[in-house]
């Protein structure tokens, strides 16, 4: 049984992506003896989906350079992959996982610890058309594959449906390739993870670029017409395209959880505390599929994000193999390049922050990348978010140009969020400045101490 020394503890992980290899690395490193197996549903473990926009774009050009790490570097490391096979069921009474392979083969692995890492589905709009060919959707290798067909022979115009994240690297990877886009959004403003002013000069950004941005507007229907796909709005638009791209987002992957009892929160996430167990003994969860912890809110919520799956699937690797880590939590914090633009946000908008109970001041500021006198200084936004009465920082976005220092600007937001820093404390910060990068007072401090300006006449 479990802990005798002749037995080495036997831990089957579900899903081969972010989480799931996560997981399967962390307990090999503590536990070097334990047997650790990996189902993964198709042929690619530990690829990157987060790159697939640049291959498609022509801008990474060979797909095998998406993988994290090959299957023969994975399995040098004591990891058995299980390639082409999908859980189909946990038999809790006799502790194994069944799984059907491609071929409709039926195998059990029996387990003293699991590891769910099933990941989310791309969302299907209940709409008529989405099954038609020319239609995709892009979320894994053999989507990207299909995608990718169809851009090398015969696209010239595309509509993408969504104006996420995904969706906006997807029309600057198709404006690389010379295709003519059209984004279609059904909430006000594109990139819901920003607040209203960024998202608008977002969508100033696109337009420079020849997209064509529809806000506001839900789709009814895609049928074919003269060799065409049209998108039928529910405002009487519509839109025409050689293919239609479906990023609406993506729900948690959670069936196989919730046959075996696990407990689910009303998106269907698999609900985990910060040790990443569900409510069943021995086995655990992580990744696009479960509730994440919000560091600054204490409270769990539905947040996929690469990032937080392998730290999620770290720390469930961990504690499968008897380790007692928790999950520090996370702030959203994502970025994106947009043509020679990059946008990225943490923590909360100011929307958001006055949803949770807050009292928030925004403020935004224009100031220089690094000093002028430096030549090639642009212009950088940053916008803070924070607490009026406390002076707590809650978030921040900032659009800049590519290569200016922006992701490393939000990180050190992220930083003081994760240490629960107030805005006026970011001007106390010993950040690096030289002419070419920055300035004595860098962007994020010029915006704090506008912000905490801001505040003191509100109080006057």
């Amino acid at each position: 049984m479990l802990g005798s020394p002749q037995e080495a503890l036997r831990l089957v992980i579900i899903g081969g992506s972010d989480a799931g290899i996560s997981a399967a690395l962390r307990a090999r490193e503590v536990n070097p003896a334990a047997q650790v197996r990996v189902i993964v549903a198709d042929s690619f473990p530990n690829f990157s989906i987060c790159g697939l926009p640049y291959y498609l774009s022509g801008e990474v050009s060979d797909w095998h350079t998406l993988a994290h790490r090959t299957r023969d570097e994975i399995e040098g490391l004591g990891i058995r992959l299980h390639l082409e096979e999908s859980a189909s069921s946990i038999d809790r009474a006799a502790q194994e996982v069944i799984t059907q392979s491609r071929e409709g083969l039926i195998n059990r692995y029996p387990y003293d610890r699991i590891v769910i890492g099933t990941g989310a589905v791309p969302i299907r709009p209940g709409i008529a058309g989405v099954d038609l060919p020319g239609v995709f959707a892009l979320h894994t290798m053999d989507d990207c594959f299909e995608l990718h067909e169809r851009l090398a022979t015969s696209a010239r115009t595309a509509v993408i449906v969504g104006g996420g994240y995904i969706g906006l690297e997807m029309a600057d990877a198709l404006c690389h390739r010379g295709i003519v886009v059209t984004l279609i959004e059904q909430l006000p403003a594109v990139m819901r993870t920003v607040d209203r002013s960024i998202a608008k000069r977002v969508e100033s950004l696109l337009a420079a670029r020849g997209v064509t941005v529809r806000t506001e507007t839900a789709v009814d229907s895609i049928v074919h017409t003269n060799n065409h796909l049209r998108v039928h709005c529910s405002d009487g638009s519509g839109a025409e395209g050689d293919l239609v791209l479906l990023v609406a987002g993506v729900r948690p992957q959670s069936d196989l959880a919730r046959g075996c009892g696990i407990r689910t929160n009303e998106r269907g996430a698999i609900h985990v505390d910060r040790g990443m167990r569900t409510n069943l003994p021995d086995i655990y969860a992580a990744g696009d599929c479960v509730t994440t912890w919000h560091r600054l809110l204490e409270r769990d919520l539905y947040m996929p994000l690469g990032t937080t799956s392998h730290k999620q699937g770290r720390v469930a690797g961990e504690n499968a193999v008897g380790g007692d880590r928790q999950f520090a939590g996370s702030l959203g914090t994502q970025s994106v390049k947009l043509f020679d633009r990059v946008v990225a946000a943490t923590g909360l908008r100011e929307e958001d922050a006055q949803l949770y109970g807050f009292e928030p001041l925004a403020v935004e500021v224009t100031t220089q990348d690094h000093k002028v006198y430096y030549p090639g200084a642009t212009e950088m936004i940053v916008r803070l978010v924070g607490d009026a009465p406390s002076g707590q920082l809650l978030g921040g976005q900032i659009l800049g140009t590519y290569g200016k220092e922006v992701s490393k600007r939000i990180d050190t937001l992220a930083t003081a969020l994760h240490h629960q820093m107030g805005i006026d404390e970011l001007s106390d910060l010993d950040l690096s400045y030289t002419p070419p990068l920055s300035s004595p007072w860098d962007p994020l401090q010029v915006a704090a101490q506008a912000w905490c300006l801001a505040r003191d006449r509100r109080r006057a």
